[in-house]
């Protein structure tokens, strides 16, 4: 019986021992994690397209961007992150405070350990150039597309011009 308490004391305290270790390189971790070498509240923002950059290392306070995981904001320090963009309105706040806000189809969102933000969309549009009424007409075309549509490869590009057609009413 003394055997077994006594080896029931050393396996209680090397698993102490061991979760104390484990919350320290935890700890330690987490500090890696966060970006520690930005300002303490603007990031370098890079963001563009295959036809236009928009932002080239610019100094922002905030960026809100749609990605498969919901709507996230960005802001300095963010932990390192790539994103998958859908279609939505991703909203850029400068130095000065204003907001400027675009359209994206879709694209990719990496948030550096730096805290330097580079966004590549595959198209952008600033939400005051929608055209509303194109949309819409857009948004019937691709509903008559998908009522016709014979393969299931047809079905999912009209599905998916919908679904872009959608977003974009919504930001306008």
């Amino acid at each position: 019986k003394q055997w077994y308490q006594r080896r029931v004391a050393i396996t209680a305290g090397n698993l102490s021992m061991a979760f104390r270790s484990i919350a320290a390189r935890s700890a330690a971790l987490c500090r890696r994690a966060l970006a520690t070498e930005a300002s303490s509240t603007t990031f370098p923002l890079t963001f563009g397209s295959p036809y236009n950059a928009v932002h080239d290392n610019a100094l922002v306070k905030q960026v809100d961007l749609p990605s498969t995981t919901g709507h996230f904001g960005i802001l300095p320090h963010h932990v390192p992150t790539i994103a998958i963009l859908v279609p939505g309105t991703i909203s850029i706040t400068n130095e000065a405070g204003d907001v400027a806000k675009y359209f994206v189809s879709s694209g990719t969102a990496t948030i550096h350990p730096d805290s330097s933000v580079q966004i590549l969309a595959e198209e952008i549009c600033a939400v005051a150039d929608i055209d509303d009424g194109a949309v819409r007409a857009g948004l019937e075309a691709a509903q008559g597309k998908l009522s016709s549509a014979s393969s299931e490869a047809d079905k999912a590009a009209a599905q998916i011009e919908i679904e872009v057609y959608q977003s974009m009413i919504s930001a306008a």
